[in-house]
């Protein structure tokens, strides 16, 4: 079904959707090219929430010779109009003669109407070329669109022998200056970037994307069952969106009511905070990928109720000894067909230390 160039020019789709790594959240990162003969025609890709999908600008470059081309599209166009017009019937308006997409668009406003639109046109619909690649591309809108829930990836740096922190809570730092700078990336490309009350009490974390130039900031979320978080929090006082989840059932300080924070009560579950309530809620507001920077604790719960997708760890080279503390606060297990287990994604080096990315598979065991 599809040859060489179709591989090469989804590729280049691919690479195009990438550039909106950072930029494009809550919508997908979409990459369009426009060919005909062998010959790239046009290139788009979308840039930002609320301005021009792919498609457009694919279409903007190539101007009439659109007609009778292959249209070679990263996910489904999209078939109702939002912020922006509708993809499809632009594609359809343009005269194009085939489509072919890596994978379709589970959003219920979608899901097969962009395909369904084209084909009634009279346009011919390939799908599923690299679709993997695709689907890893926006595993958090897939996700939030498929489950209600968000892609959740738990960030944590430790010691070869297993350790976070010394047993008095000192961490600073365990990973090189290299692994911070890249912690970095993966805040940028996050929805939001969540932590436990213990972080903010005994860290006082920022949570931000450190950089010079201007970024989208992630929100911040605290999850904080007894509404303990002080008001004057760091993470508190920069720009961008905090939100703090705690119990329904207690009483909200009312300084921390004046903070500025966006208040999320919950249900209660085992006195704390129900996390299954929280993905829920948190898919309200539009948040596809969530980093998770905290302490056993919050880590710990959140594997125990198999909400963890992913888990990166920058492994340092060095040993914290007997006493440290450990990145999950769950157990102990008594069998080991209770244990977690994971599956590699990756390993590649980070300056000094060794950079993980596993995928837990429950139940495997």
């Amino acid at each position: 079904m599809f040859d060489s160039f179709d591989h090469q020019c989804m590729t280049l789709a691919l690479q195009l959707a990438e550039k909106g790594m950072e930029t494009t959240d809550p919508n997908p990162r979409v990459g369009c090219v426009l060919a005909s003969q062998g010959q790239v025609l046009g290139t788009g890709w979308h840039k930002r929430c609320g301005e021009a999908h792919a498609e457009v600008f694919a279409l903007a470059q190539a101007g009439t010779a659109a007609k009778g081309a292959t249209a070679y599209v990263t996910l489904e166009p999209c078939s109702y109009a939002g912020r922006t017009p509708a993809c499809a019937p632009q594609l359809i308006e343009a005269g194009i003669s085939r489509l072919v997409c890596a994978i379709h668009d589970n959003n219920p406003k979608v899901n097969g109407g962009g395909f369904a639109q084209l084909e009634k046109a009279g346009i011919r619909v390939d799908t599923g070329l690299m679709k993997q690649q695709a689907e890893s591309l926006n595993a958090g809108f897939f996700k939030r669109m498929g489950e209600n829930k968000p892609w959740v990836r738990v960030k944590l740096a430790q010691s070869l022998d297993g350790g976070i922190a010394l047993s008095n809570g000192d961490s600073q730092w365990i990973s090189s200056a290299a692994s911070r700078a890249d912690v970095q990336k993966w805040r940028a490309r996050s929805s939001a970037v969540m932590t436990g009350i213990g972080t903010v009490l005994s860290d006082n974390p920022a949570l931000n994307v450190r950089r010079e130039a201007d970024c989208r900031q992630p929100m911040r979320i605290i999850v904080d069952s007894h509404w303990r978080t002080p008001a004057n929090a760091r993470t508190l006082e920069l720009d961008g969106k905090v939100l703090i989840a705690g119990r329904e059932d207690v009483e909200v300080p009312a300084k921390l009511r004046e903070s500025g924070a966006e208040l999320l009560p919950l249900p209660a579950e085992a006195e704390r905070v129900d996390l299954q309530a929280l993905m829920h809620a948190l898919c309200k507001h539009s948040i596809n990928e969530i980093q998770v920077e905290a302490g056993a604790t919050l880590a710990g719960a959140l594997i125990a109720k198999e909400l963890v997708d992913e888990v990166l760890i920058y492994q340092a080279p060095m040993l914290l000894g007997s006493g440290s503390r450990q990145a999950f606060g769950f157990g102990p297990l008594q069998d080991m067909r209770d244990r977690v287990q994971m599956k590699w994604i990756e390993s590649i080096h980070i300056g000094e230390d060794l950079r993980l990315r596993l995928k837990p598979v429950y139940g495997s065991a």
